[in-house]
């Protein structure tokens, strides 16, 4: 990859092409659990490289606003949140949930011009969600299936991933790596044991796939051999410009990511667990806060893992001896941090050589791509309808003469009617 494409896919700063196209979505910023009740702490909050403040007023409404005062630049995390507004402890001023200037005692007639830049928010899912884009190309709010599901239904958890969203982002596309990383505890975990088909992605290790472009981003089908007559597919599901859908185990709860970026070095990874037709058991919480599956164990009182770079991960070359781990690294979230993370914190894509097995993650930079000169060009960003987002991942046994499109445009469009395909 030439060095200039490179950096517009790993910039995402205020200004940057991949910035502009980032901030046309609603940004996944908090768990709304983060801001407990009205008038609570603020909280600094770091997207896309724009250093901002995020409370909730005294009618419990959430606010992302400029971190610092338009008066002297002092930091409003030092400000006293009251009476609807975060007010500096160093005048005085005092700004609403949009930013708005609402009072300035030392000159009141000044209000107008004092005010800070301010997002608006929603809260859908259990998250708080921010627009950080133009006022007039506001879209819809979220719509993914979990955002519409009662809380008892959905465990969310995030950490600090210390490297460039889109290397992070890859790992989740890239559905091939399963049958090496994970193979000797997936029939171990919690998240995964019990499944069929955990068998196939051992055995076959040489993933062959097909790709589509979607109205919503790409639909990745990765083919190994299941039965005699039959091969297994893996339909993964990527969605602009950060969401993956991981295909179900077994009689698992679902489960997703969003790869959101804090600054060009550092992004948020969400996790996401669901079932939609029924609570998640007492267990299944258990087991995803003990860090199961796609989950994992954090440091008490941050979102940085307990297992870490400054730790090498806590290999454990013995395990690698004895086929108990295949990187030495245990928990499926880790062994993937741990991968992205060693490339460095941007990747150096001049140097890559990609494989047949790669061909979603080229097509995913190049999806991006697009729509970032789309909307350098003026034309919307993709893939902002509530439609867009009704999509599943699923996995299953089709015919080997059978292709797995036309299975998928009558199963997995407007999925959330339709049952869960798992095996």
């Amino acid at each position: 990859m030439k060095a200039e494409i490179a950096e517009k896919l790993v910039r995402t700063g205020k200004g940057t092409p991949m910035g502009e196209l980032m901030r046309r979505y609603w940004v996944p910023i908090l768990m709304s659990s983060e801001l407990p009740e009205p008038d609570c702490a603020p909280l600094r909050v770091q997207i896309l490289s724009e250093n901002l403040l995020a409370f909730r007023d005294s009618t419990g409404r959430p606010g992302l606003v400029d971190e610092f005062c338009s008066h002297r630049g002092a930091s409003l995390f030092f400000g006293r949140n009251e009476e609807n507004g975060i007010r500096c402890s160093y005048h005085g001023l005092k700004f609403n949930v949009l930013g708005e200037c609402v009072d300035v005692p030392s000159a009141p007639q000044a209000c107008k011009q004092m005010g800070i830049k301010g997002y608006p928010c929603v809260e859908r899912g259990g998250l708080i969600w921010a627009y950080m884009g133009p006022k007039e190309l506001q879209p819809v709010p979220p719509a993914l299936e979990w955002c519409e599901l009662d809380p008892s239904h959905v465990f969310f958890s995030k950490r600090i991933q210390e490297c460039n969203y889109l290397q992070a982002m890859e790992g989740g596309i890239d559905t091939a790596h399963v049958s090496y990383v994970h193979r000797y505890e997936i029939d171990e975990d919690p998240a995964y044991r019990g499944s069929k088909s955990n068998d196939y992605m051992k055995a076959d290790g040489n993933v062959v796939f097909e790709i589509d472009d979607t109205e919503f981003g790409l639909s990745i089908y990765g083919r190994r051999n299941g039965e005699i007559d039959s091969y297994y597919w893996r339909v993964t599901q990527w969605l602009f410009p950060w969401f993956t859908l991981i295909p179900p185990s077994g009689d698992h709860p679902l489960t997703g990511h969003i790869w959101v970026p804090i600054d060009d070095c550092h992004c948020w990874t969400w996790s996401i667990s669901f079932r939609p037709d029924k609570p998640l058991t007492e267990i299944e919480r258990a087991e995803m806060r003990r860090g199961a599956g796609i989950h994992f164990d954090l440091i008490p009182g941050t979102f940085k893992t307990k297992t870490n770079r400054d730790n090498d991960y806590l290999i454990d070359r013995q395990s690698q001896k004895d086929l108990t781990t295949y990187s030495g690294i245990r928990g499926f979230a880790m062994q993937d941090a741990s991968l992205q993370e060693s490339m460095g914190p941007i990747q150096n894509r001049e140097n890559e050589k990609l494989l047949p097995t790669d061909r979603a993650i080229a097509m995913v930079r190049r999806a991006l791509l697009d729509a970032a000169d789309a909307v350098q060009r003026g034309e919307p960003a993709p893939a902002l309808s509530a439609e867009c987002q009704r999509v599943r991942a699923a996995a299953v046994l089709l015919p080997r003469e059978s292709k797995p499109q036309p299975w998928a445009e009558e199963h997995l469009v407007d999925a959330m009617d339709a049952p869960v395909y798992a095996l």
